[in-house]
């Protein structure tokens, strides 16, 4: 009595498949201020958000002349713990960097 027929075990994973839906994705953003040094905005696009130097630069520089920038997309939970470093860094070392996450 365990035998399924392939066409309803086919059915079956089709249906799973559809029911999966995509977390929702977060971007984090930095808002530039005139404060926070551009060198510690690179550091921490380096290390909290494993940028490359060059590409560092490149957000740090669109925070500067834009007023914010974008470090990356994440999952809810992923964009959260980034924002809570970047706001608990900052303060340790006296900058008033603001980092906020907004659904993408």
């Amino acid at each position: 009595m365990g035998f399924q027929s392939p066409d309803l075990e086919e059915d079956v994973i089709s249906e799973s498949r559809e029911d999966i839906k995509e977390p929702s994705m977060y971007k984090v953003l930095l808002h530039n201020d005139h404060y926070t040094t551009m060198d510690f905005v690179v550091e921490v696009l380096m290390g909290v958000f494993h940028k490359a130097l060059e590409e560092a630069t490149r957000i740090m520089l669109d925070v500067h002349k834009n007023g914010i920038g974008v470090c990356g997309v994440y999952t809810y939970e992923v964009a959260e713990t980034k924002v809570a470093i970047v706001g608990s860094s900052a303060r340790e070392r006296g900058f008033p960097l603001k980092c906020t996450m907004e659904e993408d």
